[in-house]
C-alpha cells in the first residue's frame, strides 16, 4: 500500500473545479498554457431589500436597451426578462478574450401576499433596473392606542 500525501489546497482545487464544471463555468488549459473560459447562460445579479413600506429588487443588466427588458406579473410571480446582444464583429477587431455573457436571461420570484400588484413600479437607469414593490395597506403595522380605564 502506497501512503499519499494529503494537500488540502489540491482537494480546494479539485472541488472548485467540480463546482465549475457543475455550473457550466469552466477553465480549460490550452496547449500554450493560457486558458478559455467556457460560459454558462447569463443570469443578471439581483438584490431583494424589504422596508415597512414595501420591497425592493435591483438586478444588473448593463448593455441592456430598455426596450429588451420585459417585467410582467402575473399570479403572483414577477419575472424579468430580456437579452443582451452581442457586439458584431468588424473587421479590423480581433478579441483575444470574451467573458461576458450574452444572450437571453429569465429571472423569476414568487411575491409575497402583502405586495400590492397594481402599484408596483419598475425604473431602468444606468444599467439598473429597479423594481418597487410596496406592501399593501392592510399588511403596514397600525399602532393601537391603549387606554386606561
Amino acid at each position: 500500500m502506497t501512503l499519499v500525501r494529503w494537500d488540502p489546497s489540491r482537494e480546494l482545487e479539485d472541488m472548485s473545479d467540480r463546482l465549475n464544471r457543475m455550473f457550466s463555468r469552466q477553465a480549460l488549459p490550452q496547449a500554450n498554457g493560457k486558458e478559455t473560459m467556457v460560459v454558462a447562460d447569463w443570469v443578471p445579479s439581483v438584490d431583494v431589500s424589504e422596508t415597512d413600506g414595501g420591497y425592493q429588487i435591483k438586478a444588473e443588466i448593463p448593455d441592456v436597451k430598455k426596450e429588451d427588458v420585459r417585467v410582467t406579473l402575473e399570479d403572483g410571480v414577477l419575472t424579468i426578462q430580456g437579452e443582451r446582444k452581442q457586439e458584431k464583429e468588424e473587421k479590423g477587431k480581433k478579441y483575444h478574450r470574451v467573458e461576458r455573457s450574452y444572450g437571453s436571461f429569465v429571472r423569476s420570484f414568487t411575491l409575497p401576499d402583502l405586495v400590492d400588484e397594481e402599484k408596483v413600479k419598475a425604473e431602468f437607469k444606468d444599467g439598473v433596473l429597479n423594481l418597487h414593490l410596496p406592501k399593501s395597506e392592510k399588511a403596514k403595522p397600525k399602532a393601537i392606542e391603549v387606554t386606561v380605564g
